[in-house]
């Protein structure tokens, strides 16, 4: 992801690229390994041409990369940009669970209090 860029610039930009679910195919190709387009296009009913297009998508929004190699351009995806995104979420996951557990103990004292 750029560096100049707002946090929440590039979480927009993140999560409206991995809205798209070929595009969230893509990163799970990729997840197993770098990739050509031509590989990366293999299984979609689609042209070259639109699979490049949803690859600028990928790239512009900091999930992958690409590199040359000779006459290719292999994909590449970027794990930081990932453990970002997890890292965001995780923060309001942990809370949701905090609260979870205070509710849960809130509970758990009510029922108590009841039976005695």
């Amino acid at each position: 992801m750029k560096q100049n860029e707002s946090v929440d610039a590039r979480l927009d930009r993140a999560f409206l690229a991995l809205a798209d679910p070929v595009r969230r195919a893509l990163i799970a190709r990729l997840s197993r390994g770098s990739a050509t387009v031509n590989e990366l296009a293999e299984p979609f009913a689609m042209s070259k041409q639109g699979v490049s297009k949803h690859i600028q998508v990928l790239e512009s929004a900091g999930l992958i990369t690409r590199t040359r190699n000779g006459q290719q351009r292999p994909c590449h995806l970027d794990p930081a940009a990932l453990e970002s995104l997890t890292a965001w979420i995780d923060t309001y996951r942990l809370e949701a669970e905090r609260q979870f557990r205070q509710l849960d103990s809130l509970l758990t004292a009510m029922k108590q209090g009841e039976q005695k």
